[in-house]
């Protein structure tokens, strides 16, 4: 029973990854291994040490936890941001105010992920003087998975929240052009005994690249997930990829789309805006470096003992009764926001690795050989 549970996890927790490429084969790599690719890839370019251990330890986490369109899916886009010099390393995030509980950083262009610990470590040193901590950066770069700067406040036994504004994709409700990035949400609060509720989501109803996949396979896309460049929403990738764009969750306006609307332009405030950072659309295009992309970040960390008592219980008593639901499919749990991460991780440690599907090993091992690095080293 455990073994066949633990194979649908696999199976599951692949998806993402196997949707692109249309066969089974997998190849599992130790997580320090990965990290030392990524180490070496972006240090053969130019990436100062300490930025590239930043990096990788995002990029593997993004991984590890399943979110395999964050991982090292992406290197090739650091790698080129740093090899240009769209994005630099000789520099390092910079405070240029502060009050007890709050800080304005900027982050000199370097890579997203070393803005993000800088700002969320400054939050959750404040957190724990003043109670809350609240830390925006400007400046910034594509900082990877959302998730991994409110866990390291979770990890503290802390809430934290970590935002980003995004390349405009996502097209307003009632709009007919993309304005507005995916710009995700995350929320990340202690449980007791290493549980925890983990929310790590986009205000987009789906992502780019599940549009472009289908556009691939010459197949159409459920409606609600974009529209044409008239506004209308439409079952057919290439309209969408064409002038057109990403639909807010919630999707259409009878669903609710507005309320996707509402929380990417709330996203948007924190970040672009409060930031005097570049938001909206005047943010660059997703993909080109025609010059900086000067991306807006919030990072927030709450100290739950500034409020009332046993917080940890009652998140605890919370989650469970939401596990303890009588499930509508007897194939599928009820699961809290986390818990396919852990059962990810789960499955990765018991393979003794990450595992990446033949066409990521090959593609790692091209860029080894384009950089002149070690290649990644199997299970």
């Amino acid at each position: 029973m455990f073994r066949r549970k633990m194979q649908s996890v696999l199976m599951l927790s692949l998806r993402k990854q196997s949707d692109f490429i249309p066969t089974d084969r997998w190849d599992a790599v130790p997580k320090a291994e990965v990290e030392r690719f990524i180490i070496d890839c972006m240090t053969k370019v130019g990436t100062k040490r300490t930025h590239a251990v930043s990096l990788a330890s995002n990029l593997m986490t993004a991984d590890y936890r399943g979110h395999y369109s964050h991982g090292m899916n992406r290197l090739d886009l650091y790698v080129n941001d740093i090899r240009t010099g769209i994005t630099v390393s000789k520099d390092e995030p910079s405070i240029e105010k502060e009050t007890v509980s709050t800080a304005m950083v900027c982050g000199n262009n370097v890579l997203g992920p070393v803005v993000g610990n800088f700002c969320m470590k400054l939050a959750i040193k404040k957190a724990k003087e003043t109670g809350v901590g609240w830390v925006v950066a400007n400046s910034s770069n594509h900082y990877g998975i959302a998730g991994y700067y409110s866990m390291l406040a979770s990890d503290e036994g802390l809430l934290g929240m970590s935002f980003t504004n995004t390349s405009p994709l996502v097209v307003p409700t009632r709009a007919k052009e993309a304005v507005l990035g995916t710009n995700p949400i995350s929320l990340a609060a202690p449980g007791k005994k290493g549980d925890s509720f983990v929310l790590d989501m986009a205000t987009s109803t789906c992502a780019l690249g599940k549009i472009e996949l289908h556009d691939r396979k010459n197949i159409r896309i459920p409606l609600g997930w974009g529209v044409d460049s008239q506004g209308k929403m439409s079952d057919e990738p290439k309209p969408v990829l064409n002038g057109g764009g990403l639909m807010p969750l919630g999707g259409a306006e009878e669903t609710s789309g507005y309320k996707g609307y509402g929380l990417a332009m709330m996203v948007e405030i924190f970040c672009g805006i409060l930031g005097n950072a570049a938001y909206g659309p005047n943010i660059r295009k997703w993909k080109t470096t025609d010059r900086v992309a000067n991306l807006g970040q919030c990072f927030i960390a709450v100290d739950p003992e500034a409020f009332g008592p046993g917080f940890s219980d009652r998140l605890d008593d919370l989650m469970n009764s939401c596990r303890r639901l009588e499930n509508a499919d007897d194939e599928e749990e009820v699961l809290v926001a986390g818990d396919p991460e852990r059962q990810h991780m789960s499955m990765c440690d018991i393979r003794g690795g990450i595992p990446y599907h033949q066409r990521q090993i090959e593609y790692a091992d091209e860029l080894a050989e384009k950089l002149g690095v070690k290649p990644m080293k199997k299970c």
